[in-house]
């Protein structure tokens, strides 16, 4: 190898960029500080990004960070999917070794890794595409976390301007989430190539609105600092007259310059960038020319064993052929790989191929790289194989070598990146007259792949066009199994675009397979749950039963503890809320037994649901915290975790820890969830907004999740809940009868439907009742009528539980009955709003101390809360009968430790020991500013006014004796 040669015209002397290091300096000390950060580094071609880069690490290597590089790869239009995630992983490898690597990831975790890199073992065989790429995803930001611990770390990736979508995505992945390890991202782009519709663009835009994020834009070097180039370059001061001359023919650029400084005379500048660039080249020997061009069409870097193969030459001849080149500082030695000083060089020499060579070339790499697949890096070899056939315009092995390039892509969870050669496959079709005995797949198939890898990478209108372009190919009648499966994932598609029509697909889907089997299985199983969504459980747990008996017989576990937690689902429905919760444990049981890792978390989810909607929210949450922590050790936090994550924010708002919920709820949206689970995320956060009286918040989220709100046939509980939420707008805007047009579309002009979930129905019902008394007030005729159907409706709504029992006793007007229901509950929100109604119902009859009696009562409660519009409420009400509601002492109000909830009282009893708020959320494992709104509740509950005084009353009342 050529290792001991240099090349001539490169300063030794770091010019510039002074201010570009200290940005880049800052950004590692705001890392160091557990804050991670990234700094995006942009620039025109030749302008010193990665030299700016390499000393920056060199530097902060002497100081002990742990530097990991990688690089994006140039490869046609598709480039090559994860290509500086895996260069990293690489060099971890190297550096560790694999099993280290493995130890730090959570158990069984590195099998994912192993889709890039074999050194991590066989690839898991499960292939839940779905939540594949998540998972990858969460190993990439658990692995830099853990790697953390250790030492700070630098990652830098260079050349995102050439970085396919899985590469992108990832990135963004990582900017949003690393914010509390001791990471630094370094990431580097060509500027000047960011035309309007790069697919950079929109990514660097929304990366530099995060927080930690910088953004460096290298400017030309100044004619002085041209000097300082030159100097380096000679070894000496140079002259006046060279300098201007270069800086003018440069303009700036350090590049050009190099390149100018190689010219031996004082002739005028070429009379283009390539003809500058190419000078270089051209005064080498042919034989040395020859083999750049070969190289230039192998990529910006290639190894040496692959170059030789290509070449068809000896070892001792290639590196004879590239001593000039080397020489002569066209090209480097890293390794056993040569590596073109720069990418424009790589260009320039790759343009001035002839047509014909241009094809020979990457015919013969294509090759080469096929017959002996060790000759380029693990992992790369079958879509560098497609590149270089495509490149070659060889349609039959181009089509070939894209097939099997889409199937790597699919294992490696790129499945962006799987869809585009899917497209090429297709493109390619008719030009290879035998091309499905050739791939051994028919264009259908094709078709159903590059649909299916469209889901996963968010594309439903592209995958939506590959389905149906398969269904106008097929005869259901002589594959109406086939014709089935398409339909169930149209349906799906059309419920993901939030579109009308999925019922009549799955029905057509039903009828086309009559016969048990695990097609049927499968379509009753999406039918069953659709139709429990949407009202119709009866029937939806009929069909889900069915398709239990079909898996039950072929003996397919997994799927049968999925099938079971869909009839779990009608259980909760129907009402029968222990049975859910035995039919949840079951597939639990199941799906642990198989090592269906999806599933068992999505029994916890649902029984998290569950235990919550009986009552028992405490234990919802201790559960769900269970649930997620499980969610992070299988790598699927993203995907299952974040629906954890949701329903113990459910639950921590009916305990009324509202800051605790809106902090999971903020942490789970991060996470960039699934559009249903944001929906989910966002709709309680409005409730939360509602309850505090957030208005502009609580608008913005309608606006956001409203685009089903007509759809109640098909989004029954999405139309319900987005229903409420506007009742709950309408009354804080002061809109009485604009809230009464809501319950009346509730209410249904022409037949109302009885909405299948207790909870949600009955909530409903505890609302339309608030709204219609507010609206008695000026229009007490409507108000009596529109209550009237909504008495009706009551009338035939089942109860599940305590928890829809209390919302009843809140319909029928038992107000006090139901304070004490959402007192035994633990539910403090209710409780002051049911208190309040009571109150104002004692007031009217004339009972002023019982009215006030009550309003002292609610009136902290919604304090604690920040309930801001209730709590107007209750002061409105007071000053109305006379009361003082405001600094009730503790000795005066014998049941303000009964108010406390656990958390309050694990805090209060820290407060009572001298802790701190920081030293509280150390101990507690919970953030510092939601111990201050646990304090605050604290204060409020007990009547007193500092952490002296909550202390003192703790004491008296013995509550940590």
């Amino acid at each position: 190898m050529l290792a001991d040669m240099v090349g001539r015209m490169v300063s030794p002397v770091f010019v510039g960029r002074n201010a570009e290091l200290r940005t880049l300096s800052e950004a590692f000390e705001q890392a160091r500080k557990q804050s991670a950060s990234a700094v995006l580094v942009g620039g025109e071609a030749g302008g010193g990004k990665t030299r700016l880069v390499c000393r920056f690490t060199e530097e902060a290597a002497c100081t002990g960070a742990h530097v990991l590089a990688g690089g994006c790869v140039e490869l046609s239009t598709e480039g090559l999917a994860y290509a500086p995630f895996t260069a990293a992983l690489r060099q971890l490898v190297r550096e560790m070794g694999a099993a280290d690597v493995a130890a730090l990831l959570p158990e069984g975790a590195a099998r994912d890794l192993a889709r890039l890199l074999p050194e991590f073992g066989e690839p898991s065989g499960e292939r839940e595409t779905e939540t594949g790429r998540a998972r990858l995803f969460e190993q990439f930001l658990t692995l830099l976390e853990r790697l953390a611990e250790r030492r700070p770390v630098i990652l830098t990736i260079e050349d995102i301007h050439w970085a396919d979508r899985s590469t992108r995505d990832l990135i963004a992945f990582l900017s949003r989430n690393l914010r509390a390890a001791p990471v630094l991202i370094i990431m580097t782009y060509r500027s000047d190539e960011l035309h309007r519709q790069h697919p950079l663009r929109p990514v660097l835009a929304e990366l530099s609105r995060l927080e930690g994020v910088a953004r460096v834009e290298l400017p030309r070097l100044s004619e002085s600092e041209v000097a300082a180039q030159i100097a380096g370059i000679l070894g000496g001061e140079p002259e006046t007259a060279l300098v201007r001359r270069v800086y003018q023919r440069s303009e700036g650029i350090p590049l050009f310059v190099e390149a100018l400084m190689e010219r031996d005379d004082d002739s005028s500048v070429p009379d283009s960038l390539q003809d500058l660039i190419l000078g270089s080249v051209e005064r080498l020997p042919e034989d040395t020319q020859r083999v750049l061009r070969i190289a230039s069409a192998g990529g910006n870097r290639v190894g040496h064993e692959l170059l030789a193969a290509v070449t068809e030459l000896s070892d001792v001849d290639l590196e004879n052929a590239l001593r000039p080149a080397i020489a002569g500082n066209v090209m480097q030695v890293d390794g056993r790989a040569y590596v073109f000083r720069h990418a424009l060089i790589r260009e320039a020499v790759h343009e001035e191929m002839l047509p014909g060579e241009h094809n020979r070339i990457h015919a013969r790499f294509a090759e080469v790289i096929d017959r002996d697949r060790a000759l380029v890096p693990p992992g790369r070899a079958a879509i560098e194989i497609a590149h270089h056939w495509y490149s070659a315009r060889d349609s039959l092995w181009a089509l070939i070598s894209a097939w099997e390039a889409a199937a790597q892509a699919a294992c490696a969870f790129a499945y962006t990146e799987q869809v585009q050669l899917l497209e090429r496959v297709l493109s390619l079709w008719d030009r290879v007259p035998d091309a499905a005995e050739r791939i051994g797949a028919d264009h259908v198939r094709v078709l159903e792949l590059a649909s299916e890898a469209a889901i996963i990478s968010g594309e439903t209108e592209r995958s939506m066009k590959f389905v149906k372009g398969a269904l106008a190919e097929l005869d259901e009648t002589t594959e109406p199994e086939r014709v089935a499966a398409l339909l169930v994932r149209k349906a799906q598609l059309t419920l993901d675009r939030g579109r009308r029509g999925a019922m009549p697909d799955l029905r057509y889907a039903e009828r086309l397979v009559p016969a048990p089997g695990a097609v049927r299985a499968q379509v009753l199983g999406r039918l069953g749950m659709f139709l429990m969504f949407s009202n119709a459980t009866a029937e939806g747990t009929a069909v889900t039963e069915e398709a239990l008996h079909i898996v039950r017989d072929l003996g397919d576990s997994c799927m049968e503890a999925e099938l079971l937690i869909n009839l779990a689902l009608g259980q909760s429905l129907d009402g029968d809320m222990i049975g859910a919760l035995r039919t949840n444990d079951r597939a639990k049981e199941i799906a642990a037994g198989v090592g269906a890792q999806r599933t068992v978390l999505r029994a916890l989810g649902n029984k998290v649901d569950a235990l919550n909607n009986l009552g028992r929210s405490e234990e919802a949450v201790a559960l769900a915290l269970e649930g997620e922590t499980l969610a992070r050790q299988y790598g699927r936090y993203r995907v299952n975790g974040t629906f954890i994550a949701n329903n113990r924010a459910e639950a921590l708002e009916a305990l009324g820890r509202w800051e605790e919920a809106v902090e999971v709820i903020e942490s789970a949206l991060v996470l960039e969830p699934i559009p249903k689970v944001r929906g989910h995320l966002r709709r309680l956060r409005g409730q939360i907004a509602a309850g505090r009286g957030e208005v502009e918040l609580l608008e913005r989220i309608i606006a956001e999740v409203g685009a089903l709100q007509n759809e109640r046939e098909e989004y029954a509980q999405e139309w319900l809940i987005n229903l409420r939420l506007h009742v709950e707008l309408h009354l804080l805007r002061g809109r009485p009868a604009k809230a009464l047009d809501e319950v009346e579309t509730m209410l249904g002009a022409a037949g109302t439907p009885h909405f299948s979930n207790a909870m949600l129905g009955r909530q409903f019902m505890a609302q339309a009742r608030l709204a219609c008394e507010v609206a008695a007030g000026g229009d007490p005729e409507r108000a009596r009528a529109v209550w009237s159907r909504a008495e009706e409706l009551f009338a035939v709504m089942r109860s599940d539980g305590p928890v829809t029992d209390a919302f009843g006793l809140m319909t029928t007007g038992e107000h006090d009955a139901a304070a004490e229901a959402w007192e035994r509950l633990g539910r403090p929100y209710p409780r002051a709003r049911s208190l309040t109604q009571a109150a104002a119902a004692r007031a009217k009859a004339g009972d002023r101390e019982g009215a006030a009696a009550r309003l002292r009562t609610a009136h902290p409660i919604a304090l604690a809360l920040g309930a801001r519009p209730l709590l107007g409420e209750i002061e409105a009400l007071a000053r109305r009968v006379g009361a003082t509601v405001t600094g009730a002492p503790t000795e005066d109000r014998p049941d303000a430790a009964a108010d406390l909830t656990p958390r309050e009282l694990e805090v209060l009893r820290l407060v009572t020991l001298g802790r701190s708020n920081r030293d509280i959320a150390g101990e507690l494992f919970i953030s510092a500013k939601t111990v201050s709104v646990h304090v605050s509740n604290i204060l409020g509950k007990l009547g007193v006014t500092t952490r002296g005084e909550a202390a003192a009353a703790a004491h008296r009342l013995s509550l940590f004796a």
